[in-house]
């Protein structure tokens, strides 16, 4: 995106869209090509027990997780770990990656993704898959317009089996 489009973006606690599902509420910051800014951002905050993600990878993002609170599990590749308030995590494209609430765990989590695209309308038909409002077929669907590509990962099956 051209440095001369972009502009300062702010987005109001008080005035955010929120989108959520049962177990998830998602706080919409900044959509790359919708607003100017040349990131996507959001933050989730996760029940405990939440399932987040499932193994996915992107083609043209990195994917950047900052926990503000709580514990997130994540799938990085085939290794599954637990990041903590504070931590950082950076996962480049075409990496398999997932999260879900650590076990036990609430979990508060800020996502950047550079460089940003539009993906508010994704993270609204997610919301209303989980509600049951919408097929998800309409998720595989849109994978390549969302940069959302969905895989197989045993390791992260055996994760969420052993957190139950």
């Amino acid at each position: 995106m051209n440095a001369s489009i972009l502009k300062p973006v702010l987005t109001r606690a008080a005035t955010a869209e929120t989108t959520s599902d049962p177990s998830s509420v998602m706080t919409l910051l900044a959509d790359s090509g919708t607003d100017g800014s040349s990131v996507t951002s959001y933050r989730s905050t996760f029940a405990k027990g939440a399932v987040g993600a499932p193994a996915h990878f992107h083609t043209k993002a990195s994917e950047l997780f900052f926990v503000i609170g709580g514990a997130l599990q994540v799938l990085v590749d085939d290794e599954v770990k637990v990041l903590e308030q504070g931590d950082f995590l950076l996962v480049p494209p075409h990496t398999p990656h997932a999260f879900a609430a650590a076990p036990g765990a609430e979990a508060d989590v800020l996502f950047v993704f550079t460089p940003g695209m539009p993906r508010f309308d994704y993270l609204r038909l997610l919301g209303r898959v989980m509600r049951g409002e919408a097929s998800p077929q309409e998720i595989k669907d849109s994978s390549e317009q969302y940069d959302n590509h969905y895989v197989d990962s045993p390791a992260w099956r055996a994760a969420l089996e052993a957190g139950q």
